[in-house]
Order: C-alpha cells, then sequence, then structure tokens
C-alpha cells in the first residue's frame, strides 16, 4: 500500500453565472469566498476543504500557473457533491433553505443511521448535505 490519502482538498463545481454563483454559494450556503476570478473562485468550506466554483467552458484550456501546468477541465450536464453538516442542524438547515425559497427534492436516512438532504442549485447541479452515519468510515 502506497501513502495514505489524509481528506478531499478541493471539490469542483460547474456553473453558468459567476456572480449567481456567488449569490447561492455565500448568500444560502453561507461559504467565504477565498479567491475570486474569471474563471474560478474557491470558496471556504472547512479546515483544508475548497470548493471550486469553476465557469463552465473558461475552465477547458490548460493554464500556466507560477510556471507550471494546470490541466484543462470540465463537466457536461448536473454534477453532484456533497457538504457535511451536523446531525443536530438538519432541521434548521431544511428551514434555511424554505426560507431562501429552495425546494428540497430528497431527505433520505440512511441504514448507518445518517441523514442526506438533496437540492439543486441554480446550474441543476445537486447539492448534499450529510451527516455522519452515511459511510462506514464515518459512523454516527
Amino acid at each position: 500500500m502506497g501513502p495514505q490519502i489524509l481528506s478531499v482538498l478541493e471539490t469542483p463545481v460547474y456553473v453558468d453565472d459567476m456572480e449567481q454563483a456567488h449569490d447561492f454559494y455565500h448568500g444560502v450556503l453561507g461559504l467565504t469566498r477565498m479567491m475570486e476570478g474569471a474563471r474560478v473562485s474557491a470558496y471556504d468550506v472547512a479546515p483544508t476543504q475548497a470548493l471550486l466554483v469553476c465557469l463552465r467552458g473558461a475552465c477547458d484550456e490548460d493554464v500556466m500557473v507560477r510556471g507550471a501546468l494546470v490541466p484543462g477541465h470540465r463537466a457536461d450536464g448536473p454534477g453532484h457533491f456533497a457538504f457535511r453538516i451536523a446531525i443536530d442542524t438538519i432541521d434548521a438547515w431544511i428551514e434555511h433553505l424554505e426560507g431562501h425559497k429552495i425546494a428540497l427534492e430528497s431527505r433520505v436516512e440512511w441504514p448507518g443511521g445518517g441523514t442526506s438532504l438533496y437540492f439543486r442549485d441554480p446550474f441543476d447541479n445537486v447539492v448534499e448535505l450529510g451527516t455522519a452515519g452515511i459511510w462506514p468510515n464515518d459512523p454516527l
């Protein structure tokens, strides 16, 4: 076995409008923007974890950063990602989303005792808020 992976460092989401994305990810979900760019913005999710909001079509080409290549990337169609939340905040999250007129698509109670809330961002990406108890490596 090789060296150990410590955590997920960043997760990308592809959007069609950076300002509208900021209104959602900062204004609704409360994430702080750490870096703002025309093609990519980075949001602080938790210590050592970032959400990269990428303008669809603007990240397809390779770019040079400080003399090193960052390969182009893209995703077509709606994506999915999950944020971890505390189990005792589920009702508060549902109320918060309703207050922002965001439709909850589904609430799943997992066999391990965890709960997931599913809804969509303005670009049809599936956003999940999940608690401990969803995966065996993160028990309640």
